[in-house]
């Protein structure tokens, strides 16, 4: 491919200025349900805008389509994922995984302290697994349920459950971003992660707190009936066992050994699917053949609970890989954007026009960071958040003179949380699918990914835990 363009700076910033429009427009118009399909026009709009700057600049069209399949491929591992978690989701229904879940988890946790015992729970499993999206996508879809059962707010469950998956995503030596962002800021993985503890333990001590006080203030509005109902409906509609634990064991066994994630998605699956046809009872089938091909449609088209309570119907009548297609037509219409804004050099004259403002040494982490929060919003993906952020600075750190952590530990603290938090962003996009609370509902809610570029942006500004070689 030739060099990318180099356009002025107030038409760099036309593509941007045309998305935040029509992203407005998309949000006021259709609120909810806005990422069902407007927000995808907006962002393939925009990006036409951005392709048709970068024609002006001499950018032939075939390059600009040519870097829009480059930029789609870079996501279609990350597409097969999030297929295989949605199967994964209707396989674990059926196969009384996730029932299993919301009948223990719901005698486990202590109504008043259900948001801070979700956030804990959560953080385990995902510095257990290293991954935000496998956390969510298993307990955190059993959290949800037991808190609509209960009575409980919806979107402060599902900030918990975020707050917890992107903590261990942030500090487990398993996940794919903190060894993205050690790597490409050439650091030792464990010195990174200890590094980030000085951001990380204040920011997840204040969700802590915040928790705490939203399950004490909530505790008197609990219906526990309501949840009582739902643990003696399931058990009259599955099994359930601590053997049926054993899909969740196998998955946690697998990330521990870095297995690739698509992989231990499918293998858990596969366990869930042998798990169910021994010991579920819940089949529309006679014969084995007929019970395979029940779970086979499951994955597909996902779980629909027959003959239950309206509430237990809508709580597990969910999951499949048609679930997620939505998703991922978002997830495509980011990417179109992201390409067109990288090929077209409007993403680049506006990054270097940030670094040029930096004048100051400690002011070169505050425009890392602003870029990896930037990213998130323009490229709408995590991992590119993470390599721009570190990528475009590392050479500017080392000639002033900072410790390659302090770029490493920025990227993490502004662009790995807070990616959740943009409705059009994948990991955005996922939450909202697979937990089923709208990205804006449950955003102010993620306390832990709030705080996070908060505190790192008052330590820089303090000049503490300031890294110099």
């Amino acid at each position: 491919m030739i060099n990318t363009a180099n356009p002025r700076l107030w038409l760099a910033c036309l593509p941007i200025v045309g998305l935040l429009t029509l992203l407005l427009i998309s949000i006021s118009q259709f609120g909810e349900d806005a990422a069902g399909g407007p927000i995808q026009i907006a962002l393939i709009s925009a990006g036409m805008i951005a392709a048709g700057i970068g024609v002006l600049n001499g950018i032939e069209w075939k390059d600009l389509e040519a870097t829009a399949g480059h930029f789609c491929g870079l996501v279609i591992v990350p597409i097969l994922l999030l297929l295989c978690i949605g199967g994964l989701v209707a396989v674990w229904i059926a196969s009384g995984v996730i029932p299993t879940l919301i009948v223990l988890g719901a005698g486990f946790l202590h109504p008043a302290a259900f948001y801070i015992g979700v956030l804990v729970f959560c953080s385990v499993i995902s510095l257990s697994c290293g991954s935000a999206w496998t956390t969510a996508a298993t307990i955190g879809v059993a959290m949800i349920a037991i808190a609509d059962a209960s009575g409980l707010s919806l979107a402060i469950t599902a900030g918990a459950i975020i707050s917890g998956a992107y903590f261990g995503d942030k500090l487990s030596p398993l996940s794919d971003t903190t060894n993205l962002a050690s790597g490409l800021a050439g650091v030792d993985l464990f010195i990174h992660i200890r590094y980030l503890l000085t951001t990380t333990t204040p920011a997840y001590v204040l969700a802590l707190i915040a928790f705490l006080i939203l399950g004490l203030n909530g505790a008197g509005d609990i219906d526990t009936s309501q949840v009582n109902s739902l643990k003696q409906e399931l058990k009259e509609h599955f099994h359930i066992s601590l053997i049926l634990l054993l899909p969740v064991g196998v998955l946690l066994a697998l990330a521990l050994l870095r297995i690739p994630p698509l992989i231990v998605v499918f293998l858990s699956i596969l366990v869930a699917v042998f798990v169910g046809l021994t010991f579920q009872p819940y089949q529309t089938a006679d014969n084995i053949q007929g019970r395979i091909v029940d779970y086979w449609r499951f994955a597909a088209t996902g779980f629909a609970l027959e003959n239950g309570s309206p509430a237990a119907e809508k709580l597990l009548s969910r999951g499949g890989m048609s679930s997620m297609m939505t998703t991922i037509w978002l997830i495509i219409s980011a990417m179109f954007f992201s390409a067109m804004m990288e090929r077209s050099g409007c993403l680049g004259r506006i990054l270097s026009s940030l670094l040029n403002l930096m004048r100051g040494d400690r002011t070169i982490f505050l425009g890392a960071g602003a870029t990896a929060l930037l990213s998130n919003v323009v490229a709408a993906d995590q991992y590119l958040s993470v390599v721009l952020s570190t990528r475009m600075y590392a050479n500017e750190v080392h000639e002033r003179g900072f410790r390659p952590e302090m770029l490493s530990r920025t990227a993490e603290d502004f662009g790995t949380v807070t990616s959740a938090l943009v409705p059009w962003n994948t990991c955005g996009a996922f939450m909202a699918a697979t937990l089923g609370v709208a990205t804006l509902q449950y955003a102010p809610f993620c306390l832990f990914n709030i705080a996070s570029p908060f505190i790192a942006s008052l330590l820089i500004i303090l000049g503490k835990a300031i890294r110099r070689q």
